[in-house]
């Protein structure tokens, strides 16, 4: 089943009834920069489905030396369900599919994942039919073809540009792909790395410098990938220093969308958690185990164009586009709207 089934779930939300436990359910939630739209569409399924549940939250703040700790956590407390954000999260609680030591990663506990962008090129899992283990979830990124598909259309192009951290697994695939997808397709890939500081960390020093690197290269658009560090930065240094360069920014999520890219095909965070919460009842709920349950992504994705930066950019959509995308006709947020989480 895939993501249509939230539409039909929520409408009959006030009809079910609360499901019957001795206990609430014990979830382990590991976050990478706090608790997300994600999360609180995770959490709010459980509740308008009547599901007691009991979520410990847990938030390494990009740090990931500090997961073998909450290995160790999860060991003692034994929790129903762990649920892990994010492609360097998912891998130092449950280890690659491939060579998941016992002794170092939580592999006796299911575990449903979000927010993974590539589950097969991070060696999460060997496919997405099936994870031969005991782990699901649900990925967030429209395939890397679809999104150059997409660009294509609006612009186009014989380069994209990229920049991305060098610690950071879900970029790293990306990266690959969009390389793949290159070679297949003819266009080159300008790729820069954020530099690092002395334990390896990125940081937002030189960012104006690298997008005018990617610029002379011959870039045409700045590809945004699925990147924390990148998500941090996007608003108040990425996009600033792209639009001053006269460089598009195509994002891949909905925050970096929500920084101020020109364009974007993108998934809600909120229906994200929705569909790994769902993901998770199946396992608590109706005992299916989790190498029986898909990894898969939502089955529709937005593409929303910002108008005021494409009037600055001097770069108007086609006029096709305007009878499916959604046009944003505002530098950031929507009106009446909170801006998402960096």
């Amino acid at each position: 089943m895939k993501a249509r089934w939230l539409v039909v779930l929520m409408l009959l939300a006030m009809c079910v009834q609360p499901v019957q436990a001795a206990r609430p359910f014990r979830i382990y939630a590991v976050t990478y920069r706090g608790v997300t739209e994600v999360e609180r569409g995770f959490a709010d399924y459980f509740a308008a489905r009547g599901i007691p549940v009991e979520i410990t939250y847990r938030d390494i703040a990009l740090d990931t030396a500090r997961l073998p700790a909450l290995v160790e956590e999860i060991r003692r407390t034994r929790p129903d369900l762990v649920y892990t954000w994010g492609s360097g999260v998912t891998l130092g609680i449950a280890g690659p599919w491939d060579h998941a030591d016992p002794a170092r990663y939580i592999t006796d506990i299911p575990l449903v994942f979000s927010l993974v962008a590539a589950p097969v090129s991070a060696r999460i899992v060997p496919s997405m039919q099936s994870s031969r283990r005991n782990v699901t979830g649900v990925s967030h990124v429209a395939s890397v073809a679809a999104q150059m598909q997409v660009m294509a259309a609006y612009r186009a192009f014989r380069s994209v540009g990229v920049l991305y951290s060098p610690n950071e697994p879900n970029a790293l695939a990306v990266l690959d792909e969009l390389r793949a997808e290159g070679r297949k397709r003819g266009f080159a890939i300008q790729a820069r790395a954020f530099r690092t500081d002395a334990a390896g960390k990125p940081t937002s020093e030189g960012v104006a410098a690298l997008i005018g690197e990617l610029r002379q290269a011959g870039a045409e658009w700045l590809y945004l990938p699925p990147d924390s560090f990148l998500s941090t930065q996007a608003k108040a240094r990425v996009v600033p220093a792209a639009l001053q360069a006269g460089l598009p920014a195509f994002a891949s999520t909905e925050p970096l969308m929500a920084a101020g890219a020109l364009a974007g095909l993108v998934s809600r965070y909120y229906n994200v958690g929705q569909f790994a919460a769902y993901k998770a009842e199946q396992i608590l709920v109706n005992k299916l185990p989790p190498s029986r349950i898909p990894v898969e992504t939502l089955t529709r994705f937005s593409l929303q164009i910002r108008l005021p930066v494409a009037r600055r950019l001097g770069l108007l959509p086609p006029l096709a586009m305007f009878n499916y995308a959604e046009m944003i006709d505002a530098d950031f947020a929507a009106p009446g709207k909170p801006a998402l989480e960096p």
